[in-house]
């Protein structure tokens, strides 16, 4: 296993770019980046393996959706710097629910494809609300509000974080739960706003929260670097 890893010019790049390929229509649907451990994990297991730069971690094709994909045959380039698998697609490859991630005209910004699957169902309100904010960031500030803010850059981000958080307080404060909740989407949203400007995605925080399962607040915030 570890002389067909060895094959990867890892000298040359951290990351192994892998072009995905539908197994019977050749129909390129997606583009992915593996690390030592996710090309070992996909060569043992035949089951497409990759490392997210937004998570920072492994993670299986189709760990949320159900979306998996079993692989066929890998293929390098004659650079030995990227890789070529074929598979087979289980549901859809794009996160947005289409079958290709391939589906936007450059020039006209137009569909080539119709949405086939509901993506909020697959991966929750907030990994969708994430994507949709890292989509709009292209968009015209004219037309929508999520450009306008990434648009006017970090200090708007940052006051809108502020301000919304100071009327959740407010709205705590009058123990009014209609208006708790209203204002906490509020802030949540421009929250995600922020990551998404930092490209950081939400999986990342709940990593976090993972790890602090097992201590206690107090121990985690001795922990922290001075």
């Amino acid at each position: 296993m570890q002389a067909i890893i060895n094959k990867i010019d890892w000298q040359k790049i951290d990351l192994l770019p892998v072009i995905v390929q539908d197994n019977t229509t050749n129909e390129v649907l997606m583009m992915a980046y593996m690390d030592k451990q996710a090309l070992e994990l996909s060569l043992t297991t035949k089951i497409a393996h990759y490392f997210s730069r937004s998570k920072k971690r492994i993670w299986k094709k189709g760990e949320s959706s159900g979306h998996t994909q079993t692989i066929h045959s890998f293929n390098i380039d004659c650079d030995n710097d990227t890789l070529l698998i074929k598979v087979t697609q289980e549901g859809v490859a794009c996160h947005t629910g289409h079958t290709s991630c391939f589906f936007t005209e450059l020039e006209s910004g137009e569909s080539t494809s119709e949405v086939k699957v509901n993506s909020e169902a697959m991966y929750g309100v907030i990994e969708t609300l994430y994507h949709t904010l890292q989509e709009r960031k292209n968009a015209d500030p004219a037309s929508s509000w999520t450009a306008k803010l990434f648009a006017k850059g970090d200090n708007t981000i940052l006051k809108k974080i502020v301000e919304e958080a100071g009327e959740f307080s407010f709205a705590y404060k009058d123990n009014d739960e209609h208006e708790m909740v209203y204002e906490a989407a509020d802030l949540t949203y421009h929250m995600l706003v922020a990551l998404a400007a930092k490209n950081i995605s939400p999986d990342r925080v709940k990593q976090e929260l993972a790890r602090r399962f097992n201590m206690s607040g107090i121990a985690e915030k001795n922990a922290r670097p001075e």
